[in-house]
């Protein structure tokens, strides 16, 4: 009798640890890119990536772009004006967005994002990025706080820039936030271990630890992406030229 509880406490105890080896090593991981499948890659930056000479990274094949633009309520990128008068000298397509405050009304931070970034200046819908900080991770918000702050947020950009905006986060604010009530606005999803592959996505940003050459800042890491379709689905769906965007404020084609 001892015997047999041995082995099954044995069994038991190497399934967990075999279990917890498997998570840790996906976690420790870091994604893999079947670039023949997701051929098109891109990045996004902010302040931390310094000077940024947008014609090299043209050359290195990226093809788009998600610049930093504001926080919350009263921040702004201080270099989100440089980025996107070069940016626009290029053939990259770029996009902007705005750091989620779970702390300030959704109008006020909608507000400081338009502020920041004219309609005519991007070539994707603008981005909301959700996701946890400070404190956030351990004193969750509520669903229905976070819905009070996103829901009008979102109202506001897709009003003004006449297009869906798309929302950028982690798996598990996705997961929390936005799987349920948000499923219908398109997803930039980060997840540098693995293949996002339960889940529907446009934008997978695979990897923060990047290196490119073309700029020189705090950070000497660039966050890496790819758009979930060819080449010619993405030219497809972006092909509207920034010079074709005059939406009159207030209304959503």
């Amino acid at each position: 009798m001892h015997t047999i509880k041995r082995n099954i406490l044995c069994t038991l105890t190497g399934g967990i640890l075999t279990a917890a080896a498997a998570a840790a090593a996906l976690f420790f991981s870091s994604a893999k890119v079947n670039t023949a499948k997701y051929p098109v890659f891109g990045v996004d930056v902010s302040n931390y990536q310094g000077d940024i000479d947008w014609n090299e990274l043209e050359a290195q094949n990226v093809s788009f772009a998600f610049i930093k633009a504001t926080e919350g309520s009263g921040h702004t990128d201080e270099s989100v004006r440089r980025n996107l008068d070069r940016a626009a000298s290029t053939n990259i397509k770029v996009s902007a967005y705005h750091f989620f405050s779970f702390d300030s009304a959704g109008e006020t931070q909608a507000d400081n994002f338009i502020s920041a970034v004219d309609r005519s200046e991007i070539d994707m819908p603008p981005v909301i990025d959700i996701e946890y900080y400070a404190d956030k991770r351990r004193n969750k918000p509520s669903r229905e706080e976070t819905e009070n702050i996103l829901s009008p947020l979102l109202k506001r950009l897709e009003e003004y820039y006449g297009v869906k905006p798309m929302i950028y986060t982690t798996l598990p604010v996705y997961y929390r936030y936005i799987r349920g009530s948000f499923a219908d606005y398109p997803l930039w999803i980060r997840c540098v271990n693995c293949e996002p592959d339960l889940i529907d996505w446009k934008f997978w940003q695979y990897s923060d630890k990047g290196t490119l050459t073309g700029y020189i800042g705090d950070e000497e890491h660039i966050d890496l992406n790819v758009y979930n379709g060819s080449f010619e689905d993405f030219n497809r769906e972006f092909s509207v030229s920034r010079e074709n965007t005059d939406i009159p404020q207030g209304k959503a084609e």
